[in-house]
C-alpha cells in the first residue's frame, strides 16, 4: 500500500478543530466585551478599564490550546508514524521480502517523533506569542475607532462596534502575514503546519520500515491535477539515501531465480534524485496529492497518466479561495452583534456558496469538500 499525505489528513483535522474552537471562543469573548454596556455615554472609558480583564481571559484560552494542542501532535505524531509503517507492510507482506516485516512488533521511532513534535513546536510557537497580543490590541484598536466615529455623530456606537468588529472576524482573530507575503488565521496557519509535519512521519514511517528491509528506491505515483512543484518528480524513480540528481544504477532484479548455480540478474535504473532532494523541491507539500511506495527492480512498472482534461491546477487553487470567502462571511455572520448584520453575512455567505456550485459543476474533476467551508472544523 503506498504512502501519502492523505493518510495523515484526518489527524490534523482533528488537532486544527482546537484551534477553530479556540478563535470562535476568542471572537465571542471579544463581542461580549464590546458589546457589554454600550449604551453608556462613558462606554469607552470602560472598555479601556477593562483590557486587563480580557487579557487573563484570552491568556487562559491560550493556555489551554497550547496545553491540548501539544499532547494530541504528539499523539497524531506517533499514529502517522505507525499508519506509514503498515503501509509499508500491507505494500510488501504478500512478497517473501516482507515477511519477516510482517511479523515483527516495532515501537514508533522515538527520535523521529521527537524531532518532527520539536519542529512543529517551532514553527507553531509564534501563533501563542501573538494570541493575547493580537486579541487586546485589536480591542484597543476598536474602541478607538468606535469612539472617534461616535464622536463625529455618523454612525451609532453599536453600528461602529459591528463594522470594527466584522472586519476582525473577517481576516481571523490572530491573522497574520508571513514571511512569503501570504495572510493566515491561527486555525488555518496551524492546521497547515500539523498536516505537514503528519505527512512526514507517515512517509518516515514507510521509509524506515522499507530500510530494515535493504529497499534503497522508491517511486512517485502520478497524481491528477498536479501543482508545478510536484509535476518534475512524477512516476519518478527516488533513492533513500545515497547520491542526488539523476543518475542510472545496476541493480539486482528483485524476484532472483531459483537453484544454486542460477545467474544473478540485473537491471538498470534510472534515478531522478533522492527522496531528500525532491521533498526539498517540494515534493510532498501542504496538500500534496502524490504517494510513494517501494520501487522493485525490474517488477515495478511506472504508474499511468492522469489525464484531466478541461480542469486545471489553477482550477483547484480557484476552489481553495472561493472556499476561504465563505469561510471569511462565517466568521463574519458568527460575530454580529445584531439581526441586520447576521442576515448580511448570510446572504455574503450564500453567494459564495453559490459561486462554489458553480464552479464545481463547471469541471467533473473537481469535488465539493463541505468540511472546507465550515468554521468550526479544520481546513
Amino acid at each position: 500500500m503506498p504512502v501519502s499525505p492523505a493518510m495523515a489528513e484526518d489527524l490534523a483535522r482533528e488537532i486544527g478543530r482546537l484551534y477553530e474552537d479556540a478563535e470562535a471562543s476568542l471572537l465571542e469573548r471579544l463581542a461580549k466585551a464590546l458589546e457589554a454596556g454600550i449604551d453608556s455615554p462613558r462606554w469607552a472609558e470602560l472598555k479601556l478599564a477593562a483590557v486587563g480583564n480580557l487579557r487573563e481571559a484570552v491568556e487562559t484560552v491560550a493556555d489551554a490550546l497550547q496545553q491540548d494542542a501539544d499532547g494530541k501532535v504528539r499523539e497524531a505524531l506517533v499514529t502517522a508514524y505507525n499508519r506509514g509503517r503498515q503501509a509499508a507492510v500491507a505494500e510488501l507482506g504478500a512478497l517473501d521480502i516482507g515477511r519477516e516485516l510482517v511479523a515483527r512488533e516495532v515501537l514508533p521511532n522515538a527520535p523521529a517523533v521527537d524531532r518532527l513534535a520539536a519542529s512543529l513546536a517551532q514553527d507553531t510557537r509564534p501563533l501563542y506569542v501573538r494570541i493575547t497580543r493580537s486579541v487586546v490590541d485589536g480591542y484597543r484598536r476598536i474602541v478607538g475607532r468606535v469612539s472617534g466615529g461616535v464622536l463625529l455623530g455618523t454612525v451609532t456606537r453599536r453600528q461602529a462596534s459591528q463594522r470594527a468588529l466584522d472586519q476582525f472576524a473577517q481576516r481571523g482573530v490572530t491573522g497574520f502575514i508571513d514571511s512569503a507575503g501570504r495572510g493566515w488565521d491561527m486555525a488555518a496557519y496551524a492546521e497547515m503546519a500539523v498536516r505537514s509535519v503528519t505527512a512526514r512521519a507517515a512517509i518516515e514511517g514507510h521509509t524506515d520500515a522499507l530500510a530494515e528491509l535493504g529497499i534503497g528506491l522508491v517511486i512517485v505515483s502520478d497524481a491528477p491535477l498536479e501543482c508545478p512543484l510536484c509535476r518534475p518528480w512524477e512516476g519518478e524513480v527516488l533513492a533513500l539515501s545515497g547520491e542526488s540528481g539523476p543518475h542510472t544504477i545496476v541493480a539486482k532484479h528483485a524476484i532472483q531465480p531459483s537453484g544454486l548455480f542460477a545467474p544473478t540478474r540485473t537491471v538498470a535504473v534510472h534515478v531522478a534524485g533522492s527522496l531528500v532532494e525532491a521533498r526539498g523541491k517540494g515534493l510532498f507539500h501542504c496538500n500534496c496529492r502524490h504517494s510513494l511506495s517501494a520501487y522493485l527492480p525490474g517488477v515495478t512498472t511506472r504508474p499511468p497518466h492522469h489525464a484531466t482534461p478541461g480542469t486545471t491546477y489553477e482550477d483547484t487553487q480557484r476552489q481553495r479561495e472561493i472556499e476561504r470567502h465563505i469561510r471569511r462571511w462565517k466568521r463574519t455572520q458568527a460575530a454580529a452583534m445584531n439581526e441586520a448584520a447576521r442576515r448580511k453575512a448570510g446572504a455574503k455567505v450564500r453567494s459564495w456558496q453559490a459561486a462554489m456550485r458553480e464552479h464545481v459543476a463547471a469541471h467533473e474533476d473537481l469535488r465539493r469538500k463541505p468540511q472546507r467551508e465550515q468554521i468550526n472544523t479544520a481546513r
